[in-house]
């Protein structure tokens, strides 16, 4: 996000900056990038207000000049000039509107991308506690509102903004007696809108913020919908979905209701002022003060300018319903990472060799800082070496990897890698050397060449095979009408758990990087396929640091070396066989897994206790 303004400031005044339509003026650096169009946009909008202005000249001339010489010459050359001018205010206002509407989808186009780049570097901390229905409204339904804004309320905005301070001038120009009623009208009309901004500001952003929920609910529940399904939850989820959903219909209507009673009385007020001053000026003609066709200038000017108020009233509304979407997004870049480079990095080395050392670790996750998850951990890992990290659930096995992946910082001590302590290097280059495999893999919405190819985008079509083939996926992928280019649904419903631990288990092969993380890689396979799964990740881990996190003790049995973790804490560590002859937590562990009847039965209750 280096080379996007910020939208708004981190201080202390943020809340309150956030529903200001000042906000919307940091939208200018996107706007910068354009000047160009601008600039076209600004001689088209110039061209079409002067069109438009001289419009009542001409009224004034036929009527007083045209009319009286009795000549259809005279009165159709007025006629032919009027359309004249009529066309170049309609190609005027045709480009003027093309560039003013093609600009806002622009600038929205990069806000939405800066604002999803920023996302995607935002720490595993700040995605702990969002709810990612709430960030996609944001990304869609905010930016929306701003496209709106920005793209026919600002052509609005514009249009009628120069036409105001043009039709003013003019009238000033034709008759400052008239004039001056008009202009001691406008701080009647202005000042009545600045106020009721506040409110409408207020409301808008409250529609946005029900929008978002109920956007957030929606997300959540469709994603599981076989869940709702299964448990017979339909009922509930609509009632509340519909709960949601009337919630901000009611904040919407509300805030409709204060732009509409806004835009009614700057309508009512600037209409007015033109029908006093029209009496005005009717009492100056009987009495021969000035002329009909003046006062039909004047009045046409007068008009011209209480319509481009009204219509500036009705986008002051706009601006102010967006400036709560804009403090929305605001708020999402104004959020610091927690995991940054440091600049400059120092490099990792080339060629990389693996060596992870774990220096008096002390770890809690930010979401529950009461609960540390690692106590002073400390172990090193050989370059090539496998590892396997076992213990009891919520023991701090899954921590370590986080840990290693840079997704948090360790609160104390400190974690090299190839030498280096990770804090100080690039956590991109670091995470270009570990292939990761998850207990629960991420299937994308993609082919399945695609979701090989996720960690290698430049793999060839050769390389994703032969990766499959590894990670024995190649039979289920062959299976399916398409094969590779065969698209797989959402979250990967349509397959079981065993071939999405395949795909990933390929995915981690293709990438090739000199350390593995195999957190419980093999859980989902039947005894068939997590034998050639097995067979496959053994020539793999030839020559790579391997950490293996595993529930099911007969797939560390070949590790070189057992860490034993309880509490956060490595109580136990070494070979299989030493751990089972120690008679510790891993030996009881073991029986559980390994024995059965009398044996298994005592030492479950030893675990127990």
């Amino acid at each position: 996000m280096s080379s996007d303004a910020p939208l708004i400031a981190d201080d202390a005044d943020g809340a309150k900056q956030r529903n200001s339509p000042k906000f919307l003026l940091a939208l200018a650096p996107y706007v910068a990038r354009y000047k160009g169009r601008v600039a076209a946009a600004l001689v088209a909008l110039t061209i079409a207000a002067a069109a438009t202005l001289v419009v009542p000249v001409a009224v004034r001339l036929m009527i007083d000049d045209g009319f009286s010489t009795q000549s259809a010459g005279t009165v159709n050359r007025y006629f032919g000039a009027m359309v004249l001018v009529v066309g170049v205010l309609a190609l005027a206002s045709g480009g003027r509107y093309y560039l003013v509407m093609t600009l806002g989808e622009r600038v929205v186009a990069d806000l939405r991308a800066a604002v999803f780049r920023h996302l995607s570097s935002l720490d595993a901390s700040f995605f702990d506690g969002a709810r990612v229905g709430e960030l996609v409204s944001r990304l869609t339904a905010d930016t929306t509102q701003l496209k709106s804004t920005f793209g026919a309320s600002a052509s609005i905005a514009l249009r009628n903004f120069f036409m105001f301070i043009g039709a003013v001038g003019l009238m000033i120009y034709t008759s400052p007696k008239l004039s001056a009623f008009v202009l001691i009208a406008i701080p009647l009309i202005v000042l009545p809108l600045y106020a009721a901004g506040r409110a409408v500001r207020k409301r808008s952003r409250a529609a946005q913020d029900t929008l978002a929920e109920a956007s957030a609910y929606a997300s959540e529940n469709l994603g599981a919908v076989r869940v709702m399904q299964a448990f017979g939850a339909e009922a509930a989820t609509n009632a509340h979905f519909d709960a949601a959903v009337e919630e901000s219909y009611d904040a919407a209507r509300v805030a409709t209701l204060a732009r509409a009673v806004v835009t009614a009385i700057a309508i009512f007020l600037a209409f007015a002022s033109v029908v006093v001053v029209l009496w005005l000026g009717a009492q100056d003609v009987l009495a021969g003060r000035i002329s009909g066709g003046l006062l039909s200038q004047f009045v046409l000017y007068a008009v011209l300018a209480a319509g481009a108020l009204g219509e500036l009233s009705q986008v002051w509304s706009e601006v102010s319903a967006a400036a709560g979407a804009a403090g929305r997004i605001g708020e999402i870049l104004a959020i610091k990472s927690r995991i940054v480079t440091p600049q400059p990095p120092v490099p990792l080395p080339t060629p990389p060799r693996g060596a992870i050392v774990f220096d008096h670790v002390n770890f809690a996750y930010p979401s529950r800082p009461d609960a540390a998850a690692l106590h002073d951990l400390s172990f090193k890992v050989a370059p090539g070496e496998t590892v396997a990290i076992v213990g009891p659930s919520g023991a701090g096995k899954s921590t370590i990897f986080q840990l290693l992946l840079r997704f948090y910082d360790p609160l104390g001590g400190r974690i090299e890698f190839d030498g280096v302590d990770i804090k100080t290097a690039d956590p991109a280059e670091l995470r270009k050397r570990i292939s990761l495999v998850p207990q629960e893999p991420v299937i994308f919405a993609a082919s399945f060449a695609d979701n090989i190819r996720y960690g290698a985008p430049g793999a060839s079509e050769a390389a994703v095979e032969d990766a499959a083939r590894k990670a024995a996926a190649q039979g289920f992928i062959t299976a399916t009408a398409q094969g590779y280019a065969m698209k797989i649904g959402e979250r990967g419903v349509t397959l079981s758990g065993g071939e999405r631990q395949r795909l990933a288990i390929a995915r981690a092969i293709l990438r090739e990087a000199p350390v593995l993380l195999l957190d419980e890689a093999t859980s989902a396979l039947d005894a068939s396929s997590e034998g050639l799964v097995q067979a496959a990740l053994k020539e793999l881990k030839a020559g790579r640091t391997t950490l293996v996190i595993a529930h099911r003790l007969a797939t560390v049995l070949s590790a070189d070396r057992i860490l034993v973790l309880d509490a956060g804490r490595i109580v136990e560590e070494g070979t299989h066989a030493s751990l089972v002859a120690r008679d510790g937590l891993y030996a009881r562990l073991a029986r559980l897994q390994f024995e059965t009847g009398a044996h298994a039965l005592s030492g479950s209750s030893a675990a127990a206790e």
